[in-house]
């Protein structure tokens, strides 16, 4: 959105879009013509409809709060989930902060999170539309922290050591889009605005200061004595935050599972020591694998899940966990094996022919076999009609096709 339009909807879209009936796609064009024929300016009129189908889609991140917000679509996009955001909040609260500066605020849902924390909040944002609206999702949604955001460079601020910092930089590459007109995700961390070396300098000066970034984030790059936070959230992997200072709970590689109406659960370093090595139990038929939240696989501590269910990963670096009892963790999903076939076409189809099935899901972790040519040679439909569940992965003796029934 440029700077133009985020002043027009300022000005005179506010009033109109919130007369707007609720946002249908099949009616967007019938309520565009209407509006035009009222001699409405057709540029208002697009900006207008755009905001009623992002404030739409925004309730999924923000629920009722998502009606008196402004969007653009890759903020929309990037936009923390008003859950993670309150996750966020909770650890500055906890650490005494009563003024963080978000840098980088995008449309403010990170900074949203901090003043329902009772946090007041000093946001900038280099891309002057979006800081605009922003300071309008402050203002509207701010019970009287006083928080603001503005147009600036993260480069340019200077909060005091007794101040919080929250970096929330934009991964996308400017200039470079998609097939539907976005600009397209990086995942490097050389890629990123505010720029990764001003983060690791400002963790070095600020003492609280918090960073979300990509779930790809290597844990290699973990900053020595940082926390790095693999979040998911109602069982989506939406960040890898990290953590310096005060708000350090867990040094080193931590998941968090964040439940809506559930307490999260949090798993570390310190619950996958003594983890028994990976492929040191066998996988047959009668046993149960347990599929860790991704977080957990993100952060490297299947070993927790391992030493919870007395198991061992089937095979390094496969994620699943192998063991004889049932025994049911809050952050892995139980299944019994079924059938452990050898991982070939002609082992598949003659037990499909035995089975009397026509109809499987397939899912892949490892090994060569691909699913979709998989389901080529066996005949089977593209979609629709499975009765059962094919796992394409690798163990200790090897690749492995694993018939799977779910273990509630």
């Amino acid at each position: 959105m440029d700077v133009d339009t985020a002043r027009l909807l300022l000005d005179r879209g506010l009033e109109i879009l919130d007369d707007l009936p609720e946002y249908e796609e099949a009616q967007a064009l019938v309520v565009g013509t209407r509006l035009r024929r009222e001699g409405l300016d057709p540029d208002l009129v697009a900006a207008v409809l755009t905001q009623a189908e992002l404030r739409a889609r925004g309730r999924v991140k923000f629920g009722a709060d998502a009606d008196r917000m402004l969007f653009t679509r890759d903020g929309l996009e990037q936009a923390t989930r008003r859950d993670v955001a309150d996750h966020h909040a909770a650890r500055f609260a906890a650490a005494g902060l009563t003024v963080v500066h978000d840098l980088g605020c995008g449309l403010g849902a990170d900074a949203l999170g901090l003043v329902r924390a009772g946090i007041t909040v000093r946001g900038v944002d280099v891309d002057e539309a979006t800081a605009l609206l922003a300071a309008h999702n402050l203002a509207t949604l701010d019970d009287g922290t006083g928080s603001s955001a503005e147009r600036g460079r993260a480069e340019d601020a200077d909060p005091v050591s007794t101040e919080g910092v929250w970096f929330d930089p934009a991964r996308r590459t400017p200039g470079r889009t998609d097939a539907t007109g976005r600009t397209r995700r990086t995942f490097r961390l050389e890629d990123m605005t505010p720029p990764w070396p001003l983060v690791l300098a400002t963790a070095a000066r600020i003492p609280a200061t918090g960073a979300k970034l990509s779930p790809a984030f290597p844990a290699r790059e973990t900053p020595h004595g940082a926390q790095a936070e693999w979040v998911s959230h109602a069982g989506d992997l939406v960040e890898c935050a990290l953590w310096w200072g005060p708000l350090v709970a867990h040094p080193g590689r931590t998941a968090t599972l964040l439940r809506p109406g559930a307490d999260p659960v949090v798993v570390s370093e310190d619950d996958a020591d003594g983890a028994p090595p990976a492929g040191s139990r066998p996988v047959r038929a009668g046993s149960v694998l347990h599929e860790p939240d991704l977080a957990v696989l993100q952060a490297g501590l299947t070993g927790a899940l391992a030493r919870s269910v007395e198991g061992a990963e089937i095979a390094p670096g496969m994620g699943y966990v192998v063991s004889d009892t049932e025994v049911k963790v809050p952050f892995a999903r139980r299944h019994r094996v079924a059938e452990v076939l050898p991982a070939n076409a002609k082992a598949v189809k003659a037990w499909l022919r035995r089975a009397g099935l026509t109809g499987l899901t397939i899912k892949r972790r490892g090994g060569r076999l691909d699913p979709e040519d998989l389901r080529r040679r066996l005949g089977l439909p593209t979609r629709g009609g499975d009765q059962a569940t094919l796992l394409l992965t690798v163990a200790a003796n090897g690749p492995v096709a694993l018939v799977l029934e779910a273990v509630t």
